[in-house]
């Protein structure tokens, strides 16, 4: 067992003496470096390109509520606006017409309950990943040893 043993190894050193194993071993390990500094730069695009994605939308979402607001600014100088307005705050009515005032109350109860929010209460959500996407960056997440917690 022990000269079997002793030429295995004898023969393994041979081996490892052949120039060509030699350099197959150094282009391996080179291989291996160039392919792990590969995916550190991808992934790192990787993340980047999500963080765009999230600022392009946060972006849409604002440029959407501007728009809103220029419509809003451009109905709040109508003559109708100001017709309803003067019609709401001072009981005003065109010729003709009769003044009905309805009691608050009564008119809240006929209303349905819709609550109005603001730009800066909108909270922004992102979009939910397919599960296999999810899966897949569990298990990336996993494999480099990362404890992402979300």
């Amino acid at each position: 067992m022990v000269q079997k043993i002793k030429n295995v190894t004898i023969s393994i050193i041979h081996y490892a003496k052949d120039v060509q194993v030699v350099g197959l071993v150094v282009f391996c390990v080179i291989l291996l470096l160039v392919s792990w500094n590969g995916l550190s730069a991808i992934q790192s695009n990787y993340e980047l390109q999500l963080e765009i994605t999230e600022l392009e939308e946060q972006n849409k979402v604002r440029e959407l509520a501007k728009n809103n607001l220029e419509l809003q600014n451009q109905y709040f100088n109508t003559d109708q606006y100001l017709e309803l307005e003067a019609r709401r705050q001072f009981g005003r009515a065109a010729p003709g017409e009769t003044v009905v005032l309805v009691p608050k109350e009564v008119a809240l109860s006929r209303v349905a309950d819709v609550q109005l929010m603001r730009v800066e209460e909108v909270e922004l959500v992102a979009p939910q990943k397919p599960l296999w996407q999810q899966n897949f960056e569990s298990w990336t997440d996993f494999m480099f040893g990362r404890n992402v917690l979300e």
